[in-house]
């Protein structure tokens, strides 16, 4: 798994590392990585004008070395501190040692306009509560130009513990981190002023405790965690998935739920509801009822929700999976009104998939708000409802209730916000709950496969066409190939 730590948790580890190491050995380590990053964005370009935006810290003598290093090999190298009297002295002497050169302020502006390469050196993890107004400004002025930006260690501007942007920040076209990746680089709104991210290895690993604060499945991870059926499986021993889905007046949810979760490893699929012949239709290998849940037979996990609407026919029906002794995943019109009380005394999980929309109006607030502190949110969902909380989005995050790291979800693409696909990924998942996975892992590990085959659908994805790419990424991961 890629791992990520908070700032407090990475300045202990640097401190007990730094304890055993020569003094600058860490500073060394980060500018070498740093400036080998900006040397391949510089690469084969007939001009090689780098400008370096210098805040007072560790940050700023990151870049000042850096940049020296890139003098030497024949860079131009143009310095601009925000605070000279404040800037790392040992990194001015190196630039200026290499040939660099080191401008006023107020010379931000003409340096900037012929730059080929700014180094964003301003802030990074020791940033908090968004840029001062001067440094905003050159973030203004950076993003307004469109050079290429690195930024060290994370783009200044950005919360590195919680990815919350608060008022102007930097945005990255490469975000060079060292030692460990902070949270702030993989979730978003932060994430997405991060660029591509690269992790530079400055010794920190043994330093760090064994929990991380975030986690993010890789493809083995999810290999090792899907099921495989044995020579003894037979369809009831690969677990029963119970869909509680659609509506007469929207029986496509029904469909793409099921869909989802025939493709999600379960033995077989029992749907109840009045959605039947459009299920049947699509899927007649689906076991169908239109009877109330409980009425469908025995099942190993009940998905419910999609499309079902929020008549008293629609709450019967979501009281009804409630009472199972299962585990359960609530999804869209499921969520309405849903009591924390009854999802806490529930005696089997509870696993709830809101979007943004959704989560705020479980929590009590506004949408803005969720999307703005994304971590914070999906965190809140899991202790109050004692459930694990699928928090949907651009960057897709799941909690436990009993803590430990929120999985980030690193797969799919934008063009999974169409309608259906949130159905498709609650019939994935529930299979996946079926199959036997806990709740955390059948949450991250369908979220995953379903990132994976929207960015492997026909472009445009729908609902449909990335319910049909499930089979081939499935078989690509359990092959250990790459989808």
């Amino acid at each position: 798994m890629r791992t990520a730590y908070r700032v407090e948790t990475v300045r202990t580890a640097e401190r007990a590392l730094m304890a055993r190491l020569p003094e600058g050995t860490l500073m060394a380590r980060a500018a070498a990585g740093l400036a080998a990053a900006c040397a391949d964005l510089l690469r084969g370009g007939r001009s090689r004008r780098v400008v370096l935006l210098v805040g007072s810290g560790d940050n700023g003598g990151d870049a000042l070395y850096a940049g020296a290093r890139l003098a030497r090999r024949g860079a131009g190298v143009t310095a601009v501190p925000l605070s000279p009297d404040r800037a790392h002295p040992g990194g001015l002497a190196a630039l200026r040692a290499a040939g660099g050169r080191v401008a006023a302020p107020d010379e931000a502006a003409t340096a900037l306009a012929r730059a080929d390469l700014v180094v964003d050196g301003i802030t990074g993890i020791g940033g908090r509560g968004g840029l001062r107004p001067e440094a905003a400004e050159l973030a203004r002025r950076v993003h307004a130009a469109g050079t290429p930006v690195v930024a060290v260690d994370l783009p200044s501007g950005v919360d590195p513990d919680t990815g919350e942007v608060r008022g102007e920040a930097v945005r990255a076209t490469l975000t060079v981190t060292f030692g460990t990746h902070k949270p702030g680089l993989l979730v978003d709104p932060a994430a997405e002023h991060a660029g591509e991210v690269r992790l530079v290895d400055i010794g920190l690993g043994p330093e760090l405790p064994a929990t991380p604060d975030l986690a993010a499945l890789e493809p083995a991870d999810v290999a090792e965690l899907l099921p495989r059926p044995t020579g003894e499986s037979d369809k009831y021993r690969r677990g029963v998935i119970g869909i509680a889905a659609g509506s007469p007046r929207y029986p496509g949810a029904a469909v793409l739920a099921v869909g989802g979760a025939l493709h999600g490893g379960a033995g077989a699929v029992r749907y109840a509801g009045p959605a039947d012949a459009a299920v049947i239709a699509r899927y007649p290998e689906t076991l169908v009822s239109a009877g109330l849940p409980h009425q469908a037979g025995r099942v190993q996990a009940w998905v419910v929700g999609p499309g079902i609407g929020d008549d008293p026919q629609a709450r019967e029906r979501v009281a009804d999976v409630l009472d199972a002794d299962v585990p359960v995943l609530v999804d869209a019109d499921g969520l309405r009104g849903l009591d924390p009380e009854r999802i806490r005394a529930r005696t089997a999980p509870t696993v709830l998939t809101p979007h943004a929309g959704e989560a705020a109006a479980l929590l009590g607030t506004a949408r803005d708000q969720v999307e703005a502190a994304r971590l914070t949110a999906v965190r809140e969902l899991a202790e109050r409802f004692g459930a694990v909380a699928l928090l949907k989005g651009s960057t897709t995050l799941v909690a436990d209730p009993a803590g430990g790291p929120v999985r980030v979800n690193p797969t799919g693409t934008p063009w999974l916000a169409t309608a259906g696909s949130g159905d498709v990924l609650s019939g994935l998942i529930g299979a996946l709950l079926a199959t036997g996975l806990t709740p955390l892992d059948a949450a991250s590990t369908g979220a995953y496969l379903h990132g994976l085959a929207g960015s492997h659908a026909p472009t445009p994805p729908s609902a449909s066409t990335v319910t049909e790419a499930l089979p081939a990424v499935w078989r690509a991961l359990l092959d250990h190939r790459t989808p």
